[in-house]
């Protein structure tokens, strides 16, 4: 392929498009394509009346291959992740796996006695929504996770000690159940194993190893305005000053990030584990990742044709890995074909599910277009 070059092009007034420090290619080289999804994602802002859209497309050869901004969106602005933190709570989860720290398919009281409680659950069951806790945002026994009050190791303790739950929970791997307080329970196993917050855990295990500069945790439910319903919240524009500094982030959806940063992660799953040279999680944790975890465990399902992993929902038709969250964030991968794609509005998730359900077929044309040229 052509020799890879940075692009600093402006587009149509609805935004701009560029590539990211060496990784695209140049601006009037051969293989930049990808007009026709700029076009899609500026008509879709303007039909949905958005304040912008951000679209990141990596390849697996090539790295960074094409960004467009629209709207109020930069390559600076950090959005609120909502569930698309998932998929980020799990690599950390595996990286101490790596370590040697936990085994996540051992029972959670071979590492840590407060899980008693629950003897039977492992920290992949937890991750891959199969745990058996209860996932209501309204169960107040496991209130905890929406407040940044407290401590981490405290809300995980506290939602494996109490009682309260006790006609309520199911046995492990016998059903999925999306979200909740078993998210919590990961990310206090994940601190009390490694002896680190779990802001330094995702400080070492991702963001010095990949570079990135903005990616964070908090817990934006109850401080934000509109924090606890289902459309993003108004007021917050990137500013990470206005987010609460805690010691109780929410796990499963409290992850924020510029769509650069999170872009890189999506390359390093397709690159194996990999962020340049450095390795950050190992090849089998990456395939553990990825693998329909409920469908080998228990036969489980997701919703119709749809598996789950660790983090990642699985499209059994297409094979597409996605994370969407609660604020629009839908990124994806197409592990067959080498590629990702971060999507991003500020809106709900709905709205971004149906800009990624405009651009699958497109991307993947555009994709095969770029690898011809």
């Amino acid at each position: 392929m052509a020799t890879l070059l940075v692009l600093a092009s402006v587009a149509a007034a609805c935004g701009g498009t560029e590539t990211a420090e060496g990784d695209g290619r140049a601006a009037d080289g051969p293989g930049v394509r990808f007009d026709s999804v700029d076009g899609v994602v500026g008509a879709f802002v303007a039909s949905q009346a958005l304040n912008g859209a951000a679209v990141t497309i990596v390849d697996r050869e090539e790295g960074i291959i094409h960004e467009s901004f629209h709207g109020e969106f930069t390559p600076d602005r950090v959005v609120l992740l909502a569930s698309s933190s998932k998929m980020v709570a799990a690599d950390v989860l595996l990286a101490l796996q790596d370590r040697g720290l936990i085994d996540l398919e051992r029972p959670l009281t071979e590492f840590v006695d407060w899980a008693a409680g629950n003897p039977d659950i492992t920290a992949a069951q937890l991750l891959s929504n199969s745990s058996g806790l209860r996932t209501e945002w309204s169960f107040s026994p496991y209130g905890c996770q929406w407040s940044p009050s407290g401590t981490l190791s405290d809300c995980g303790v506290e939602i494996m000690s109490t009682t309260a739950d006790d006609d309520v929970v199911r046995a492990p791997d016998t059903a999925f159940d999306y979200g909740g307080g078993q998210w919590q329970v990961a990310g206090a196993v994940a601190e009390a194993v490694s002896g680190r917050s779990w802001a330094d855990l995702v400080e070492e295990t991702l963001s010095e190893p990949c570079g990135l500069a903005s990616l964070g945790f908090t817990n934006p439910w109850a401080t934000l305005p509109n924090g606890s319903g289902s459309s993003y919240p108004p007021g917050f524009d990137g500013d990470i000053s206005l987010l609460p500094t805690t010691l109780n982030p929410n796990i499963e959806g409290g992850g924020y990030a510029n769509s650069r940063d999170y872009a890189r992660l999506l390359l390093m799953h397709l690159r194996g584990g990999l962020c340049g040279d450095t390795r950050v999680l190992s090849e089998s944790a990456i395939a553990s990742a990825h693998e329909d975890r409920i469908a080998r465990v228990y036969d489980g399902s997701a919703g119709a044709s749809t598996g789950y992993g660790l983090g990642w929902w699985i499209d059994r038709n297409s094979g597409r890995r996605s994370d969407p969250g609660l604020y629009g964030s839908y990124p994806y991968l197409d592990l067959e074909d080498g590629y990702g794609v971060h999507i991003l509005v500020e809106k709900q998730s709905w709205v971004g599910s149906a800009l990624a359900e405009q651009l699958f077929e497109l991307v993947d044309d555009e994709m095969r277009d770029f690898r011809a040229s």
